[in-house]
């Protein structure tokens, strides 16, 4: 069956159709004009992409491999030895998460 696209559409029920005027009304009565500022002071401390950084220096600490922690073979993240599902056909530690379980 042909559809003739350039045709009006004509789609069941007219009365659902409002006015312009109507729908202004909707739009002024729904949005009060405030603004969520903890919405602009959460942003505050954000960067955009591709801003200079170079100033800036980490304040994270950055602990070596514990004794009861492993490295993955597979996606190479250190992970707690309540983690670990096996060992990879080599012998190598493979984590729950990429042995699928």
């Amino acid at each position: 069956m042909a559809t003739d696209y350039d045709a009006p559409r004509g789609g069941g029920d007219e009365s659902s159709d409002d006015s312009i005027e109507e729908l202004k009304g909707r739009r002024s009565e729904s949005s009060d004009g405030k603004v969520d500022v903890d919405e602009f002071d959460a942003a505050e401390g954000l960067e955009l992409p591709g801003a200079d950084l170079s100033g800036e220096e980490l304040t994270v600490q950055v602990l070596p491999k514990q004794q009861d922690e492993f490295t993955c073979s597979t996606c190479f993240m250190v992970r707690h030895r309540s983690q670990l599902a096996g060992e990879d056909a080599q012998g190598r530690p493979v984590c729950k998460e990429c042995a699928g379980g």
